[in-house]
């Protein structure tokens, strides 16, 4: 367990400049936020730079350009590919989380795409939402930019930060027994977001049997 840990950890530093850029990029441009969070990439990428494998400042340079680009990607499919985007298969089994994204951008605008940025699932889709409403595109990247420096550079630090505290304790407690916790700590995240998700689901199933008279 300690091996794997370490190996992940040790990760080469132009390997991990291209799994995380991707990963981020990817999250909006190519939609995969509904199956992989684009701020998990950006923490592993800020503890891979605690570990000195890689440069603090050029990770999230690297996580904020991946971002921005991403999402302006995700602005030009929903500009262009409009309801066919919003009639897909992944978004039709999302439809009350989508719908309230629409709401949310209506109601605030620009600043939905910079908050949007915080919230898993709007990230995903807010780029493609603020392209099929015609948002201007200066206006979009202004917002987005903002976001993506925000947000960016936060999911690094707090890994980064995470990583230097994780040293702290394996050297205080013995690698094999800082890395059982922090597995089991991941584990409840991902059981946690399980959770969340079918919850979601239902909620979003009742809602639908209660729209249909039938």
């Amino acid at each position: 367990m300690n091996a794997f840990l370490e190996g992940v950890l040790n990760i080469s530093p132009g390997l991990a400049f291209t799994i995380v850029g991707c990963l981020v990029f990817a999250e909006d441009a190519l939609f995969i936020g509904f199956l992989i969070p684009g701020e998990t990439a950006a923490v592993l990428g800020g503890v891979v730079a605690s570990r000195g494998e890689a440069a603090l400042w050029a990770m999230m340079l690297v996580v904020v350009l991946a971002a921005v680009t991403g999402d302006t990607v995700g602005y030009e499919v929903g500009k262009h590919l409009g309801p066919r985007f919003l009639d897909s298969r992944a978004l039709r089994k999302r439809r009350a989380k989508l719908e309230a994204a629409q709401d949310f951008l209506r109601r605030r605008g620009g600043s939905a795409v910079f908050l949007g940025r915080f919230v898993a699932f709007f990230r995903a889709v807010m780029p493609a939402l603020a392209g099929s409403s015609r948002m201007h595109y200066p206006r979009f990247l202004a917002f987005n930019a903002a976001g993506g420096l925000v947000w960016g550079a936060g999911c690094v630090l707090l890994g980064f930060f995470a990583g230097n505290s994780y040293e702290a304790v394996a050297k205080a407690a013995g690698r094999d027994v800082t890395a059982g916790v922090v597995l089991a700590a991941l584990a409840a995240v991902v059981v946690w977001r399980i959770r969340k998700a079918r919850r979601g689901n239902r909620e979003g199933r009742r809602r639908g049997a209660a729209a249909d008279p039938q």
